[in-house]
């Protein structure tokens, strides 16, 4: 590396703040192959959709470069993600922009409420289940409990139900679909899922991130690095979060470590979130549509999808 990159990592030193990107960018490049179109997406359900949702390829870029990703892997992840209809394509003379389609802003709408809530729902006491025929197709872990449900058996999935769940939608058609509210030791419903590996996933993003939310309390980053910093924390956070099936906090147990990670991504959040709008402002972004509704995420009341 030339003199420049020396000179540059020793300033990393300095700065703890900087220090601690850079330990998270490594984490990224970690064990494992880098699914960039991934990182995409993150980028766009953070960043671009409140902003209206187009944005130029040179601002994707620009963020992944930072983020130590070559131009090749965004173009071909962009190429990707246009195939499999998650965005649109257009020329504007030599420049290309992408704007995120219709399926993805529906699920960006799902995802939202579940990345950015400030704290775990409300159980209302009423249940749930539903169940796939032979015949039909089972949905997967993941795509259920983005709604909320858990998977206990192959084709059988519960949901407590809660206040603002989003509706079961087209995923379940198909499925016979019971709903009630009687339930003896409700509680047991945690033997029923993956909770110690998820709360395993917790522990981790607290262990990683903590000493960047301790860096943050002496210097905040600015510019490009506000941004990295705020992509690498909503990719690692969305991955743990969506595969979680957010229960109540009346049925999870006291030690559960989740609403803990959730309080530390949010402060985060909230100190990065100055200095990289600034930065999607002079990269000449649109405005925000819904400042407001930007401005609850990770906060009471919690977003309705902006």
């Amino acid at each position: 590396m030339s003199f420049n990159g020396i000179a540059w990592r020793m300033d990393a030193r300095r700065d703890p703040a900087t220090a601690a990107l850079e330990a998270l960018v490594q984490r990224l490049h970690g064990p494992g192959r880098l699914r960039v179109w991934s990182l995409v997406v993150t980028i766009f359900g953070d960043m671009i959709v409140p902003r209206g949702g187009t944005t130029g390829l040179s601002t994707l870029r620009d963020i992944c470069a930072r983020l130590g990703i070559e131009d090749g892997a965004v173009r071909t992840a962009m190429s990707r993600l246009a195939a499999e209809g998650w965005v649109e394509r257009r020329r504007a003379g030599r420049n290309a922009f992408y704007r995120l389609d219709d399926r993805g802003r529906h699920a960006f709408g799902l995802a939202t409420r579940r990345i950015y809530a400030a704290e775990p729902p409300v159980w209302n006491g009423d249940w749930t289940v539903a169940m796939a025929p032979p015949d039909t197709r089972a949905l997967a872990a993941a795509d259920a409990a983005t709604l909320g449900f858990v998977r206990v058996a192959p084709g059988v999935y519960l949901r407590p139900e809660t206040e603002g769940a989003p509706p079961v939608g087209d995923g379940f058609s198909g499925m016979l679909l019971v709903h009630g509210s009687s339930a003896e030791h409700p509680e047991r419903i945690l033997s029923l899922w993956p909770a110690s590996g998820t709360a395993d996933s917790y522990r981790a993003f607290i262990a990683a991130y903590g000493p960047l939310a301790a860096a943050l309390r002496q210097q905040a980053p600015q510019g490009l690095d506000a941004v990295a910093a705020r992509v690498l924390l909503i990719h690692a956070w969305r991955r743990i979060v969506l595969r979680d099936p957010g229960l109540p906090a009346a049925l999870l147990p006291a030690d559960w470590p989740g609403q803990r990670a959730r309080a530390l991504a949010a402060d985060i959040y909230h100190t990065l979130v100055p200095a990289s709008e600034a930065w999607l402002d002079g990269a000449g972004l649109p405005a925000q549509v819904d400042p407001a509704a930007f401005a609850h995420r990770f906060r009471p009341g919690g977003p309705s999808g902006a």
